[in-house]
């Protein structure tokens, strides 16, 4: 199999007023993007992308069970999320909340899909926001290059596992 990883190819869309999807396409069987999306100690290779160094991954993957991402980024301050799972298929389909914790009202609910066609995966994550104000707020945010950086990274560890 090649190892060859791509970069920066999630592509963003806003299907609607309250949404922004993410589509991107890897190199590794879904089971392996599953395993370096929930695995602790892998989150914390890509998670940050090239903006900082992540300080703690808390995954607590269970229906109603807990997790938490934090790191410091390159201008020394904390940055965080958290969330609770509401759903989980294994190596198929996640849906949980998100909260940055920077704006605690701005919680998104998230439902990430994986699909395996040939040896690759394409991972979906459809985000939908209470409102446009607070989507639109997200996306001001600069979050699409960090996301790039971040899939990109995940791939890498994805592939590496292999």
């Amino acid at each position: 199999m090649s190892t060859m990883t791509t970069s920066g190819t999630a592509k963003v869309t806003l299907p609607a007023d309250n949404q922004v999807q993410i589509v991107r396409e890897f190199n590794a069987p879904a089971r392996l993007v599953w395993k370096a999306w929930t695995t602790p100690e892998l989150v914390k290779r890509w998670w940050s992308g090239e903006r900082g160094e992540v300080t703690s991954v808390e995954v607590d993957l269970r229906v109603g069970g807990r997790w938490r991402n934090a790191m410091i980024a390159d201008g020394g301050f904390e940055v965080a999320f958290h969330g609770e799972y509401r759903e989980i298929v294994p190596h198929e389909r996640i849906v949980s909340t998100e909260v940055f914790e920077g704006m605690p009202g701005a919680e998104s609910l998230n439902t990430l899909t994986l699909t395996e066609h040939e040896g690759r995966t394409t991972l979906t994550v459809l985000a939908e926001y209470p409102n446009k104000e607070t989507r639109d707020g997200h996306l001001e945010s600069g979050m699409e290059g960090g996301m790039q950086e971040a899939l990109d990274r995940l791939e890498q560890v994805a592939v590496s596992l292999a």
